[in-house]
C-alpha cells in the first residue's frame, strides 16, 4: 500500500500513526513524544509535558487527554492501561 505520507515531516496534529502501551516511569521520557494519552482505568495521570510542565489531571475511564507528553510519572499516576498517541512515518 502507497503512503501519501511518506518523506513528510511529522505533524504535530491529525490522526495518529500507532498507539503505544505506556509504563509510567520518574526517569525516562518516552521513546516518542505522545500526541496524546488514551486512559482505559480512570484516576489520577502525572506527567511531563512537552514543555516540561509537570502536571497531575484526574480522568475518567476511557478518556483521551489531548496533550504533548513527553514523560509519564509512577508517582502520582494511580490511572491504569495507559497509552500514547504517537505520530511519525510510517
Amino acid at each position: 500500500m502507497s503512503n501519501a505520507h511518506s518523506g513528510r515531516a511529522a505533524a504535530t496534529s491529525g490522526s495518529a500513526t500507532d498507539l503505544m502501551p505506556i509504563v509510567p516511569d520518574d526517569q525516562a521520557d518516552l521513546p516518542t513524544t505522545a500526541t496524546a494519552l488514551y486512559v482505559e482505568v480512570g484516576g489520577d495521570v502525572a506527567f511531563v509535558s512537552l514543555r516540561g510542565a509537570t502536571r497531575t489531571v484526574a480522568v475518567a475511564d476511557m478518556t483521551i487527554l489531548p496533550v504533548q507528553v513527553r514523560r509519564v510519572l509512577a508517582s502520582g499516576t494511580t490511572a491504569g492501561g495507559l497509552h500514547a498517541f504517537t505520530i511519525g512515518a510510517a
